[in-house]
């Protein structure tokens, strides 16, 4: 009893301390609030403590964990508990990535905040660094010889797990999760709830200013920019197969709207689904492609704890939409982010071949001469 009192007054303060709204906007003056000593002694104080609450219920937490290695995890389940993840933390052969990203609107850093607080030994994948550098849309899906050298700068090999987080729950998470999934890797999960529900656990975090897991996510980067300048990228440690069947083209949802072979189902929200509401990203007008259904990508999620929700549960809230299990699904949303969340949740029902559209709203609404529907489309 105690101890639970003590863990949640010292995430409260924690979280208080290393809140996304105190870190400066400005990049360049990161490194100079990490390194005041302030910062760092009371980080450290809070350390000292909660690493003492925790002795007193390592007892309780490995009992309750009571998992084994990464490799006891079926890849026809796309999440793992986040009690899971800690006590397989340190196995050798798994890898642990932060792959938060925000809208433009949110103005958050996510490179920020993983300096700040990530899961212990998690490595950054920057959602935007490992993408298309030939397209002017946002973080598309990149070559097989780009996503290898990323993966490879980043030290993952073929031989790994892979767990993917957000700091905002699920939301980013499941775009790598997809991402793996395309070139081939299955032994990849989302940690469910993210980076907020390891925390309310009371697991630990750790901060760092600078360190090997920048400078990989860096590398990442560059080696991606090399592919796509025609240079050759070594060593590769990580070799793909692509999964043509998982990721659509502007064109075969331009051919599906006509056939309707595909039941197309969209992730945004009803008002931007409707034409109601505006797109997050300048210039482009909301609506829908003819054809598609909404299904609002929090609408997956249980609301309390913000974890994926149950089977059953998943399956009533496509039916309510009248979408058929029994026949194929295809999803989208803004830029390909969050239909991968359908695409997920549709994966633990069982069907496991969604594609997802990358191109998705983004791409369709600033052709000119397809065919849009809601109110503002019209205009």
């Amino acid at each position: 009893m105690a101890s639970t009192l003590f863990s949640r007054t010292f995430l409260a303060a924690t979280h208080r301390l290393i809140t996304p709204s105190l870190l400066p906007q400005n990049p360049l003056h990161l490194a100079s609030f990490l390194t005041r000593r302030g910062f760092f002694s009371q980080l450290g104080s809070y350390s000292t403590a909660y690493r003492s609450a925790r002795a007193m219920a390592s007892a309780g937490i490995g009992a309750r964990a009571g998992y084994s290695t990464s490799s006891s995890v079926a890849t026809n389940e796309p999440v793992v508990s986040v009690d899971w993840l800690h006590s397989n933390l340190r196995e050798p052969d798994l890898k642990v990535l932060d792959a938060s990203w925000y809208m433009p609107d949110e103005q958050r850093n996510p490179i920020q905040e993983y300096q700040v607080a990530h899961i212990p030994g998690a490595l950054f994948f920057d959602l935007d660094g490992i993408s298309d550098r030939s397209t002017s849309l946002p973080h598309m899906l990149p070559s097989e010889e780009a996503f290898a050298a990323g993966c490879s700068a980043l030290g993952i090999e073929n031989k790994d797990g892979v767990v993917v987080y957000d700091a905002k729950g699920v939301f980013s998470a499941a775009r790598v999760w997809w991402m793996f999934r395309v070139f081939g890797h299955d032994k990849v999960w989302v940690l469910d709830g993210g980076l907020p529900r390891w925390r309310a656990s009371g697991y630990d975090v750790e901060s760092s200013a600078s360190g090997d897991a920048i400078l990989k996510a860096s590398a990442a980067s560059e080696a991606i920019e090399k592919i796509y300048q025609g240079h050759s990228v070594s060593p590769i440690t990580f070799q793909t197969k692509f999964q043509p069947h998982l990721v659509w083209t502007l064109d075969q949802v331009k051919n599906n709207m006509e056939d309707q072979t595909y039941q197309h189902v969209d992730a945004r929200s009803k008002a931007r689904f409707d034409g109601t509401a505006p797109e997050p990203r300048k210039g482009i007008r909301s609506g829908h492609i003819p054809g598609s259904k909404c299904v609002p990508y929090p609408q997956l999620f249980d609301s309390a704890s913000q974890t994926l929700l149950p089977a059953e549960d998943l399956k009533k809230r496509f039916e309510q939409e009248e979408i058929s299990l029994d026949k194929p699904i295809l999803a989208s949303c803004g830029t390909g982010v969050t239909a991968c969340i359908l695409a997920m949740g549709l994966h633990r029902v069982g069907k496991t071949d969604v594609p997802v559209y990358d191109g998705s709203w983004t791409e369709w609404a600033t052709q000119p001469d397809l065919p849009m529907e809601g109110e503002d489309s019209s205009s």
